[in-house]
């Protein structure tokens, strides 16, 4: 398992790209404790602190897409370095201007999030330029899952210390600067700087036009809500006399450990077959392994069980990643990928709002019921549109149908003139 990873991060450039993308995704990552950390410095309420945040989400949701597409027609440079400077300079005149004037800080937080860079699709059109097999590009699909998911969790442990070692208002700054160190690093790198997408269709829906693509959002903004639906049920849990937050941060990080431990196991094996059909399968084990969370057992059993939970989650989003490629329409593939994070993140934000009235209404159970039933409505979404995801716009080869690829012929009815 080790060897397959260890091929990929000695490629050319492949560790700069990898590394790069991960910091310079640092602030997306932080935004929400960050803000909530300076709300409570400056004096303000969790309300306040809780509709900062909600901004910032709202507006990167609308900006990743839009980015993405704009990454498609002008290339990376020309547009991620711009948007991360934006981004971090909206970032810091709220730190300086703190929330004497409310619509400041929201405008600024807003603004903070529509620009933030979309590396992480970035890097996915990446991939096939760095590394020259297919099977390498889907265990580096693998990988990427693994990464988030470290930096998900390292994330926050950097803001609670720069909070300690100076303060929330240069947290806030500070991890915004090492930001556009990150994304400074990725666009003057030789593949970022050469890459060039296809030529494309001119349309307005940009990659929404491809129903293989809309299929997937679907699915994975419900597999989306369930993440965020067992945050909120964990919490629960955990303050019902399960032992309060030690026991809530235990069964987080289970989760990302299981995420873990799924991801690398899956991206160290070469899979045959359609990646569809394998997306289907790991889906319903995705929604099954949800199940045993309901039986709530003593804290110890239920931090074991949340691990297991979380298994198949990196395996699905990086399966997912191939079915993206596969099904893209030409000179989107960018925008297809931020269009994936976004739903995710939406179904997230969606899955917090659900699962608060539900605990309310019936209990902790009953919360922990929602991530079993919305995976198995991302199930039924799969299962009920099969020959969409059936007819892929490429004939799987993710290497030779590349966006990168500058030799490749356009597709029939493609004008290499169109530009959308």
């Amino acid at each position: 398992m080790a060897a397959g990873y260890a091929e990929i991060l000695r490629a050319r450039h492949a560790m700069r790209l990898l590394t790069g993308t991960l910091v310079g995704r640092l602030p997306n990552a932080t935004a929400a404790i960050a803000i909530v950390l300076f709300i409570r410095d400056e004096g303000g309420t969790y309300s306040l602190a809780g509709g900062l945040a909600a901004a910032y989400g709202v507006a990167n949701a609308i900006g990743q897409p839009v980015l993405g597409r704009l990454v498609d027609l002008r290339g990376q440079p020309k547009v991620q370095l711009p948007a991360a400077l934006l981004s971090a300079l909206a970032m810091t005149v709220f730190a300086l201007a703190g929330t004497d004037s409310l619509p400041l800080a929201y405008g600024a937080v807003a603004a903070a999030g529509l620009f933030t860079p979309p590396l992480e699709g970035g890097l996915r059109a990446l991939w096939p330029k760095v590394l020259p097999r297919e099977e390498q590009v889907h265990t580096a699909y693998a990988m990427d899952a693994i990464a988030q998911e470290v930096m998900f969790t390292v994330g926050p442990l950097l803001v609670t210390v720069c909070v300690s070692l100076w303060s929330a208002q240069a947290a806030l700054v500070v991890l915004n600067v090492i930001g556009v160190l990150g994304a400074l690093s990725v666009v003057v790198s030789k593949p970022s700087r050469e890459w060039r997408s296809a030529p494309r269709e001119a349309h307005w829906l940009g990659a929404l036009r491809s129903p293989g693509l809309l299929v997937l959002l679907a699915a994975f903004l419900f597999i989306g809500l369930a993440l965020g639906s067992i945050t909120v049920a964990g919490v629960a849990y955990a303050d019902d006399g399960n032992g309060g937050d030690a026991t809530y941060g235990w069964m987080m990080a289970a989760l990302g450990l299981g995420a873990l431990v799924g991801g690398s196991v899956y991206g160290a094996r070469q899979w045959s077959g359609a990646p569809e059909a394998r997306l289907r399968w790991l889906v319903a084990l995705l929604a099954l392994f949800y199940v045993p969370l309901t039986l709530m057992p003593g804290p110890v059993a239920m931090v074991a069980l949340t691990a297991v939970a979380g298994v198949f989650l990196a395996p699905c989003i990086a399966c997912a990643f191939i079915v993206v490629d596969r099904h893209a329409p030409q000179g989107t593939v960018t925008e297809a990928f931020s269009w994936l994070v976004t739903t995710f993140t939406v179904g997230a934000s969606v899955g917090t709002a659900v699962a608060g009235p539900v605990v309310e209404w019936g209990g902790t159970r009953w919360g922990f019921a929602v991530p079993a039933a919305t995976g198995a409505v991302a199930l039924a979404v799969l299962l009920a549109t099969g020959r969409v995801l059936t007819e892929p716009r490429t004939s799987g080869r993710v290497a030779l149908s590349s966006e990168n690829d500058p030799n490749r012929a356009v597709e029939p009815r493609f004008s290499s003139g169109d530009r959308a």
